[in-house]
């Protein structure tokens, strides 16, 4: 769809002077005394907030943090990400104890150009993810310009993300997420063999991605708990691990439909499994689970079988963990995986905090040629659904 980029934006109008609201995601991680676990949603927005000061434009910043779920929670206060963006700019990021209201108003006319202003958690208010009309064009009267760079949030239909928009005379995708869908149209387009990898927890969280990659992939392997579900459903014991008794229909129809189609739909072949989940339980491989035991990660022989996968591919996509990576013990699976995608000749596109924490823990993030900043966005998208944060910035509608 036609949607202007920071680039075209800056290079058609004079931004100097101009407010800019910037919906960024700077929904980082925080540790139990309130500081910052993982910076790494602060340094994504760098880039674009550096174009735009350096442009002379008046920013005004909003983002959520956590789930405050409509109420005010200081523990989830921006504050602290306003200190942290201050050292990351080299710069003085202000500050302001609400999103919307005279208080803010005033806090965005007093901007010089050049400067920046961080709102309040957007989410301290429940009128954001209800999208409600009134809160959109609170948030609009911040705004000349509108920048959306907050990937993760796009297929949320709320205030700061779709709502304002229309209030707005002129927005634009910030480079981040420009990126992003540059990126991400690798997998609707791909070069193939096309290899997918799915894991994590439950078949629900992915079943519409997991039908739509069975359509378009060359193989699909699964991992994590999920693959508990299809083994399950093919007649396999699986002990004590996780299973969607719900379910095992669909799982059948899926693994009938990627024969069908010729899809090769990988599921484990040997498996790590414990009697209990938690730091310190130890694990060992076996071809069948016994009554009991809960699958915790694939094998050394499945990981290899999904290592060669990918070694053959020309286009990878790579979303969720193959155990609990959380654990030592049970992460070989997930970093092995995530060695083999480094290695392989593939443009390779992984999102997912997990998938994500694996290839920086192994330490080749710099070899994957796309991390996704947005996991539930990436896969709608791979899925062909219409993100509504990025519907909104279509001006030709």
């Amino acid at each position: 769809m036609p949607i202007q980029s920071l680039d075209a934006l800056l290079d058609s109008r004079e931004v100097a002077g101009k407010r800019v609201f910037v919906r960024a995601d700077l929904n980082v991680p925080l540790v139990s005394s309130g500081q910052i676990a993982d910076d790494s949603r602060i340094r994504a927005s760098l880039p674009t907030l550096q174009r735009l000061l350096s442009a002379g434009a008046r920013i005004v910043l909003a983002s959520h943090l956590g789930r405050p779920r409509g109420e005010r929670n200081l523990e989830l206060s921006l504050r602290v990400v306003s200190d942290a963006l201050s050292i990351a700019l080299g710069t003085t990021v202000h500050f302001v104890e609400d999103c919307i209201g005279d208080s803010v108003e005033k806090a965005v006319a007093a901007l010089s150009n050049g400067e920046i202003l961080l709102l309040e958690n957007l989410r301290f208010h429940a009128a954001e993810t209800e999208n409600d009309p009134d809160f959109a064009r609170a948030l609009a009267r911040h705004a000349d310009i509108y920048v959306n760079d907050a990937f993760g949030t796009a297929h949320r239909a709320h205030a700061s993300t779709a709502g304002m928009v229309e209030h707005v005379a002129i927005a634009a995708a910030g480079l981040l997420l420009q990126r992003e869908l540059d990126a991400l149209r690798a997998a609707l387009e791909p070069e193939r063999p096309f290899v997918c990898f799915l894991g994590g927890a439950k078949v629900s969280d992915k079943l519409g991605v997991l039908e739509a990659l069975i359509e378009r992939a060359d193989t699909v392997g699964v991992g994590g708990a999920m693959a508990y579900t299809f083994l399950s459903a093919r007649g396999e014991p699986v002990g004590a691990s996780l299973v969607e008794p719900d379910r095992l229909k669909e799982a059948r129809r899926m693994m009938t439909r990627a024969l069908e189609r010729g899809c090769e739909f990988m599921l484990p072949t040997d498996h790590v499994v414990s009697d209990r989940i938690e730091e310190g339980a130890e694990g060992r491989t076996v071809k069948t689970i016994g009554d009991g035991m809960i699958g915790v990660d694939i094998g050394p022989e499945s990981t290899a079988r999904y290592a060669d996968a990918a070694a053959s591919a020309r286009t990878i996509l790579w979303n969720g963990p193959m155990g609990v990576f959380e654990i030592d013990a049970f992460a070989r699976g997930t970093e092995g995986l995530a060695e083999a995608v480094a290695a392989s000749n593939a443009r390779s596109i992984v999102g997912g905090g997990d998938s994500l924490a694996a290839v920086n823990k192994v330490g080749v993030g710099d070899r994957i040629s796309h991390l996704s900043t947005g996991g539930g966005a990436s896969l709608e998208f791979v899925q062909g659904l219409r993100l509504p944060g990025v519907v909104a910035l279509d001006r030709s509608s």
